[in-house]
Parts: C-alpha cells; sequence; structure tokens
C-alpha cells in the first residue's frame, strides 16, 4: 500500500538525482549543484557522465574567471556532485528527475525500477515535453508522487521551469516542487498534463507552420527567419530554432500534440520527418534547415541554398522623390524614414490640416531624436524641410514612388489606388502597406498592375528593420528590384514572398497569439502564467496577451478572420473568447480595457 502524502513527510529535498546526463540533465545538475543541493548524475553511458563531469567543470571555472564563483565556491558545487551508471545510486535520493530520450518505454523503464529503489516517500519527475505525466504516473507504484519538472534549454540560463501535475498528482508533492524550483532561482509555472504544456504548446505550431511555409517555397528560410526575428523582436527565427532543438525532437513533440488535439497545425509538416529519415537533424547533425561549420557547431556555412551576394540582377527604376498617402501614425512613421534617408517626401491626407497635423507628429518624433543624441538639431530641421504636407493627391504627379498608408479596408485602398493611377506619371512605382489585405485586389484597381507591389512596414516604422516586400503575380520585375533596392537605402531588411493572407510574420504569430486564448479560454493556464512562459521560456520580448492588448483586440480579430478565410483551415478560426471581448468593445489599452484592465490616461 503506497504511503500518505502529506506536507509532514516531505524533506526539504536536499538530494536529488538525475537521470539521463545530456546537455538538459548537465544543465539541471548544475543548477541544483549552485544552489546547495548534493546530486547524484546517473546515466548509462560512463562517457556521458564524464561528459557532464567536464561540462560542469568547464562552466565553474568560466564562472570563477567572471567573477561570480571564487575558486572555493567551485570546489564547493563541484564536490556536491557525483556521477554513475547505476540507477541504483537514486536510492537515498529526494527527489529524481528522469531527462532521459523522448520515449514512453524509456521512461516507464526508468520509473519501474526506481520504484523498486527509491524510499516511498521521494518525488518522481520527468522532464518530457511532450509525452503524457499521467501516463507515466500510471504505470508507477507511486503515481501520486510522480508529476512533470520541465526546465527550458540552457538549464543555468533559463528562469522557465513548468510543474505538471496530473490528476493523480498529490498538492503536497507540487508544492514541494515548486518550493525548490524557487529556491533555485527559477520562475515556476503550474501546468495541467497536455502535450507541450504551455511553451512547448505554443511554441511548436508556430515552428511547425514556419516548416510548412519554407515546404511551401513560399519564402526562403532566410527571409522566415529575418522576419520574426525583426518583425516580432525574437532571438531566433523559427527554422534556426528547430536546427537548435533538433529537427526529430521537433517532429516528436508535434506527433504527440497531434494526437491528443487532432488540430492539423499541429500535424507536423512532411519536411520535418524527409529532414529526421534523412539524418539532417540540425545543428547536432551538422545540417537540418541550414549547413553548419561541423557537427554541434552553431556557425551556418554556404550551402547550395544560400542566396547569392548581389540580389537582383533586373536594374530597378530611379527613384528621388516618393508620395506617402495617409495622415495616422504608420504614414508619419514612413515619411520619417524616408526624409531621414534623403528622399524629397510629399506626405498627402484627406485635408490639408490633417497633413499638418501628421508633419507636426514627425516634428516632434524627431525633436526626440535630438533630444536623446541621435541626431542634430540641423539634421532634424532639413529632415523635417524636405517633408511637404499637401490635402491632394494631386501632389503626387512628379513622385517616383507613391506609398499609401491608409485604413485597412479594401474599398477605401482600391478608391486611392484608382486615383493615384489616374495622378502619378507613368513608370512610378505603387506601393500599399497593406498588413493583410490582397495586394493584387489594389493593383486591378489601376490600369497598371505591373506597377503595383506590397511594401510591409512594421510600426512604429522607424524603429522597426523590417519591410515585408509582396510581389503579385502581375508585378514587374524592374518594380520588386526598385522596391529592393529603396529598402536599403533606407537602411530596412526586406524580406521577399507571395501576395496571400498575413505574408510572413502574421501569418506565423497569429495563430500562436489565437492558440495562447484558446489556452486560457479552456481554463488550462492563466493570462499572467501563459505570458511568463512565453517570455521566460521562449524569449519573447512581450507575452501573448500583452502583445494583443497593445496590438488591438479588433485588429487581431480582423486579421485572424482574413487568415481563416484564406487557408480553411479549422485551426485558424478565432477563439470565441476574442470575439466575445471584441463585441463587448473590450480591444485593448487603447480602450483601457482587453485581456487585462489599464489605468485610464
Amino acid at each position: 500500500m503506497a504511503t500518505p502524502l502529506s506536507d509532514s513527510s516531505l524533506s526539504p529535498l536536499r538530494t536529488v538525482a538525475v537521470v539521463g546526463l545530456g546537455t538538459m540533465g548537465t544543465g539541471i545538475a548544475e543548477v541544483l549543484a549552485k544552489a546547495g543541493r548534493e546530486v547524484v548524475g546517473i546515466d548509462i553511458s560512463e562517457a556521458q557522465a564524464a561528459k557532464c563531469v567536464a561540462a560542469l567543470e568547464a562552466s565553474t571555472a568560466r564562472g570563477v574567471e567572471r567573477g561570480r564563483l571564487t575558486e572555493q565556491d567551485r570546489a564547493e558545487i563541484l564536490a556536491r556532485v557525483r556521477t554513475s551508471a547505476d540507477l541504483r545510486a537514486a536510492a537515498d535520493a529526494d527527489l529524481v528527475i528522469e531527462v532521459a530520450p523522448e520515449s514512453y518505454e524509456v521512461k516507464q523503464q526508468i520509473f519501474r525500477e526506481l520504484d523498486g529503489i527509491v524510499r516511498p516517500e521521494t518525488i518522481l519527475a520527468t522532464g518530457t515535453n511532450a509525452l503524457s505525466v499521467t501516463r507515466l504516473a500510471a504505470d508507477s507504484a507511486r503515481p501520486e508522487r510522480v508529476l512533470g519538472l520541465h526546465f527550458f534549454n540552457p538549464a543555468p540560463a533559463m528562469r522557465l521551469v513548468e510543474v505538471v501535475s496530473s490528476v493523480l498528482t498529490a498538492p503536497a508533492a507540487v508544492t514541494a516542487v515548486t518550493n525548490l524550483a524557487l529556491d533555485l532561482g527559477k520562475e515556476p509555472v503550474a501546468v495541467g498534463d497536455r502535450p507541450g504544456f504551455v511553451a512547448d504548446g505554443l511554441l511548436f505550431g508556430y515552428l511547425n507552420q514556419a516548416a510548412a511555409m519554407y515546404e511551401a517555397k513560399y519564402a526562403s528560410r532566410e527571409d522566415i527567419d529575418a522576419a520574426m526575428r525583426l518583425g516580432c523582436g525574437l532571438p531566433m527565427g523559427p527554422l534556426a530554432l528547430l536546427d537548435l532543438i533538433g529537427v526529430d525532437t521537433a517532429r516528436t513533440v508535434l506527433e504527440a500534440m497531434y494526437a491528443a488535439s487532432r488540430d492539423r497545425l499541429h500535424a507536423p509538416a512532411p519536411i520535418l520527418k524527409q529532414l529526421s529519415e534523412a539524418g539532417l537533424t540540425g545543428r547536432k547533425a551538422g545540417r537540418g534547415f541550414y549547413t553548419y561549420e561541423a557537427p554541434g557547431s552553431g556557425t551556418v556555412v554556404r550551402d547550395a541554398l544560400t542566396p547569392l551576394e548581389g540580389g537582383d540582377l533586373v536594374p530597378g527604376r530611379e527613384v528621388r522623390s516618393v508620395g506617402v498617402a495617409g495622415s495616422g501614425t504608420m504614414a508619419s512613421g514612413i515619411a520619417e524614414v524616408f526624409a531621414k534617408a534623403g528622399f524629397e517626401v510629399v506626405l498627402a491626407a484627406r485635408s490639408e490640416e490633417k497633413a499638418q497635423t501628421a508633419k507636426a507628429r514627425i516634428g516632434k518624433s524627431l525633436a526626440r531624436s535630438v533630444d536623446k543624441g541621435r541626431m542634430t538639431a540641423e539634421a532634424a530641421a532639413e529632415t523635417l524641410d524636405r517633408i511637404t504636407a499637401t490635402g491632394t493627391y494631386d501632389d503626387f504627379a512628379d513622385v517616383d514612388l507613391a506609398v499609401e498608408a491608409v485604413a485597412e479596408d479594401l474599398e477605401v485602398k482600391r478608391q486611392l489606388f484608382a486615383a493615384l493611377d489616374k495622378v502619378c506619371k507613368p513608370g512610378a512605382v505603387l506601393a500599399t502597406t497593406t498588413s493583410s489585405l490582397p495586394v493584387v485586389a489594389c493593383a486591378r484597381a489601376t490600369s497598371r498592375p505591373q506597377d503595383v507591389i506590397g511594401m510591409h512596414f512594421f510600426n512604429p516604422a522607424p524603429a522597426m528593420k523590417l519591410v515585408e516586400v509582396v510581389r503579385t503575380v502581375l508585378t514587374a520585375d524592374d518594380v520588386h528590384a526598385t522596391v529592393r533596392e529603396v529598402c536599403g537605402r533606407i537602411r530596412k531588411h526586406a524580406v521577399d514572398c507571395g501576395d496571400r493572407a498575413g505574408f510572413i510574420v502574421n501569418a506565423l504569430l497569429f495563430p500562436y497569439l489565437n492558440n495562447a486564448i484558446k489556452m486560457v479560454q479552456e481554463h488550462y493556464a492563466t493570462l499572467d502564467d501563459i505570458d511568463a512562459a512565453m517570455k521566460l521560456g521562449g524569449g519573447y520580448p512581450m507575452g501573448p496577451f500583452e502583445l494583443l492588448d497593445v496590438v488591438g483586440l479588433d485588429v487581431s480579430l480582423a486579421i485572424e478572420k482574413v487568415l481563416h478565410r484564406e487557408f480553411r483551415d479549422p485551426g485558424l478560426a478565432p477563439a470565441p473568447l476574442l470575439e466575445h471581448l471584441v463585441a463587448a468593445g473590450c480591444l485593448g489599452r487603447k480602450t483601457g480595457r482587453g485581456f487585462r484592465e489599464y489605468a485610464k490616461r
């Protein structure tokens, strides 16, 4: 009969066994030893155990060199770690953390053996990120003491730890490991048992869609990765991250998620299977989506898919003057960007007053740059002098490039393009900044669809480095070359993509945001826990709910509807909770309430 679990029966988890001494197990052992725990590292491979010890020696030596540890600290940390190839070394452990390969058979075998080795009160934790904690617990003699303890790689640096309860887990066990995580300097997040938990549950769906986008040849691997780094502020692009995680590992996680959810967004993209079966599993193999200097290296080297230096072979058209249509934040930001780069800019709005207000906004932005020492007062004055504000599009007659940044309404944009068609000189390039509407629909409103292209800037335009360059099936090669050249002159990173809903960034970003809303809707995790998980576990600059409230829930809903309508995937249907909040007028920061409430301005 299992020993009843109570708070009083729990030790303070002073001795911890770590089973599996790969990269993750080694990192966990280091974290535990630095926090004063006695650590027993166990691996069937003596070579792997020796590698773990060498890694700990090297890591602590770096700590001494950087002044974070004394030599005495280092000696004490290393003395707290011993290794073994025998699972019986875990006999005296208060907690066992298993980080063996992601296989039910392997993990169940370890848990069965541990049942006959450890004390009745010992807590057994699995480090899985894809397998069912409940299924592992059910096979244990003490299911109430089994839970998930999911660290993130690299464990010494990443602050997030997901504490995963099954329906069988005793609350006292959860409390004990949560307190341990806090003592380790980590941020524990309590989650239920479902594949991927919070962070990986959201992350791997996004990575899968990025792989599918690349497989469909919609955009190059370099452009997909650059778009998500520069457009969302992520530390790595999705394809580079898949190579780091391991393509085979990602496939395993996604298969587990798909088995549980049956959501097509989790069905592993075929390219993941193809790369895995070919042994091209990412950095560890020396090749995955990218090719690396050597197995285990993070240095990317050129291969047959690397873009040629020098860009477009087709010469672009000359651009000296630019017209910007609109009076909002995006229009004024784009006008500022062009003026700073030395272009003569005509800023046109529906009235002279609106145009002057937009120019005044640019003046304030330039003044802030002067105050922060980013430019001189003279340069700011010269920049503002290059901008002519006007209340009529007739003043676009001589511009070489016209960029519209008006309301995200197709009929409004079509009417504007029809007007530009009449006003702009032959050979002028006409660009739309739409983030979700078909560029070709704007092109068809003109008599020169070959001159129309998408230039999707990101807000705030002066700060954000990315521009998505969107070609339609009708866009001329020299128009595409012109916009690429212009992006270089205004110091923006251009990525190429085709004319379909969401382009690169929004097509990958908004399904991730929608899935986060579904987690809250299903009461799986709280807003705060999800935001914390993605910032701490994924390196995101903002959690999904922080971002949704900043973007605007109405804007987010509109983009999600466009994606659902274009791709017809049930998994892309907007979460009902988002629709309900928008219907209630809770649109985010701009209304003072969205997923959270904000102080009134």
